[in-house]
């Protein structure tokens, strides 16, 4: 084991206790309903048969160890763009690891958007199904209070969005030990069961997986489309590893959440076989009669706790997205001043709210939402895989043998869970396919869009080493202090200082023309954030400045230009200098460079995106808009 001084350890053991809270919770509440949904599918075509029921647990825990364990903690945490995880930090670093230009080059993004697309989908359901699931154990401990159920779904949920602007850190700190408790209730009440009856550890052997597969093969693949909500939540794991670290949720995983997961669903195993009749609710027949109320109420705060996984996994993609083109600017808010990685996105946030209610009111019931579920998970599981094995190859030099050893058996398991979900299509699987198919076409809108802009926009700033000549041999009014113009490049001319010099005719006595690269890495060391060029003439007082910041980073511009100054590239002062931002406005032309429906998507997302004043942390009395009209 590694070494970690005590301070670090103690470090590392609070954010894996964190982690319990955010990371775990959506995989952590699935023994809620996985074992359920397998045994209740198409009218119980799965039976409660030693062989059947041996089968089914095999099917789990290989399915956990495969993918969860093997798979994402193993494998997948490896893949950290510079400490941030989800599909679409793993596109980023896969494009910065193949050849420029390549037919890689253009799919590994493709497959980042698809990948986030679906994520979404999943973003939506399941805080709808975990809460569900774990409300509806009343009738189990209170029969005929079955009409609260929506009711109190829908109140807890709008508690859960609402208490989100708190921050992850906040969330962490309490929920952390809620779920630390629950896990100890999944292992207590599991272990129990399986020592009155040990035959059910049989079912950890493989085998017994090979034989129900064998023995039942069109059962066993429409039992796989449940088994599969095992191992949901995964992807979460992942997208989430910014808010923690790789280090405390192995630790977490493997010490409590893994332990905790397989006593439980063996249990529940062994429950089944001693009575059938409870395979209609396992989990909560685990407990006994005078604990059947209190592990409701345990339940419940679990799921919301789950639900915190993918919705804190939804924020970091989002703006990895948004930094990587595919999305307009949106209103970040820190909530940590130790993780940069801890966010809260009001528009994702609000969004996926309305989304969750929605379900909630649609289906009335985790059963229902079950069918549902599990096709945009098993489609983000296949995406991710292929994405880190092109990353494998590029970056890391794995040869074929060892991509095959591990693409094969997983990507044969996946696409089986991808092909058993979606025999769900017509039973409510469509749902998450049309919300990725929506995101989809939303980012990739959003991505031509913006290029088409930015391209109409230079032929109208025309270039900036004439205007600089004209500057010279056309002397303007000096004003005193600092002129800060943000564009997009030091190709082209800002449309500001252009009107300023030819309409006002004045120029600042310092002209800094500040650009934003937003690199594919989530950081940037301050030491790499500015770099500086004179344009040619250290004289004329006309300096471009590239401020760099990682895709996970608040882009700070007045911060930067203070690093700036304190590195003695500029002698800027940062409480008198004024901002100057083009504004752009934009109008459909006729051209066919977009569908119009396209184009008018395009304007409805350029019209919300957040303010530049505020996206930049600028001084709002010391900013100054200057427009023109953009046709695309």
């Amino acid at each position: 084991m590694e070494h970690v001084p005590k301070r670090s350890r103690r470090g590392v053991a609070g954010l894996a206790l964190g982690a319990l809270g955010v990371v775990f919770g959506d995989i952590g509440t699935s023994p809620l309903y996985a074992l359920q949904t397998v045994f209740s599918v198409d009218h119980n075509m799965v039976a409660t048969s030693a062989g059947d029921v041996f089968g089914v647990i095999s099917l789990v825990f290989w399915s956990v160890t495969l993918v969860v364990s093997v798979k994402y903690v193993v494998f997948i945490l490896r893949a950290d763009n510079d400490g941030e995880g989800g599909v679409m930090a793993l596109a980023a670093l896969a494009r910065t690891a193949v050849r420029p230009g390549g037919r890689r080059y253009g799919l590994v993004m493709l497959l980042g958007v698809l990948g986030a697309s679906l994520f979404y989908g999943d973003s939506v359901i399941t805080p709808a199904i975990s809460v569900m699931s774990a409300i509806e154990g009343l009738s189990v401990s209170t029969p005929g209070v079955e009409h609260l159920v929506v009711p109190i779904g829908a109140v807890i949920i709008t508690l859960l969005f609402a208490g989100q602007r708190f921050g992850t850190e906040l969330v962490g700190r309490f929920f952390g030990p809620v779920m630390a408790l629950w896990f100890v209730v999944l292992a207590l009440l599991g272990g129990a069961q399986v020592v009155k009856d040990p035959s059910i550890l049989a079912g950890l052997s493989p085998h017994y997986a090979v034989l129900f597969v064998v023995e039942h093969p069109g059962i066993a693949f429409i039992a796989m489309g449940a088994v599969v909500l095992s191992i949901t939540g995964a992807e979460a794991l992942y997208a989430d590893m910014g808010h923690f670290g790789p280090t405390p949720i192995r630790r977490a995983w493997f010490f409590v959440v893994f332990p905790a997961l397989t006593l439980n669903y063996l249990g529940q195993g062994a429950l089944i076989l001693g009575d059938p009749r409870t395979a209609a609710s396992p989990f909560f027949h685990l407990a006994p009669d005078a604990l059947g109320f209190p592990l409701v109420i345990l339940s419940t705060v679990a799921t919301v706790i789950a639900s915190q996984a993918v919705i804190s996994g939804a924020y970091s993609v989002s703006r990895q997205a948004e930094r990587l083109g595919y999305l307009p600017r949106l209103t970040v808010r820190h909530t940590s001043q130790r993780e940069r990685g801890q966010i809260y996105v009001p528009a994702v946030n609000w969004t996926l709210f309305v989304g969750v209610i929605a379900l909630l009111l649609l289906f009335g019931s985790s059963e229902r939402l079950a069918t549902a579920y599990g096709l945009a998970v098993t489609g983000t599981f296949l995406i991710t895989t292929t994405l880190f094995h092109i990353y494998a190859q590029a970056a890391w030099g794995w040869d074929r043998r060892r991509l095959l050893l591990l693409g094969i058996p997983l990507g044969l398991l996946e696409l089986t869970y991808f092909g058993a979900n979606l025999t769900k299509i017509f039973h409510g699987g469509w749902l998450p396919l049309v919300i990725a198919v929506l995101v989809a076409t939303v980012m990739l809108t959003w991505q031509r869009g913006r290029g088409l802009v930015t391209d109409r926009r230079t032929e109208m700033e025309g270039p900036l080493e004439p205007f600089i000549e004209w500057l010279h041999g056309n002397p303007v009014a000096k004003v005193p202090g600092t002129a800060v113009f943000l564009h997009p490049g030091k190709d082209s001319t800002p449309l500001a200082l252009r009107e300023n010099a030819t309409f006002n005719h004045v120029l600042h006595e310092l002209v800094l023309i500040v650009s934003i690269s937003s690199e594919n890495v989530p950081f940037v060391p301050d030491a790499e954030r500015v770099v500086l060029d004179h344009l040619g003439d250290p004289y004329d007082a006309i300096t471009h400045l590239t401020l760099r910041f990682g895709f996970q980073e608040e882009q700070d511009v007045p911060r930067a230009l203070g690093i700036a100054r304190a590195q003695e590239l500029v002698d800027v002062d940062i409480d008198d200098a004024y901002y100057f931002l083009s504004r752009i406005s934009l109008d459909r032309g006729d051209e066919p460079t977009m569908p119009r429906w396209r184009k008018r998507l395009f304007l409805a997302l350029a019209h919300n995106a957040a303010s530049p004043t505020g996206y930049f942390n600028l001084p709002e009395d010391r900013t100054v808009s200057m427009g023109a009209t953009v046709t695309f």
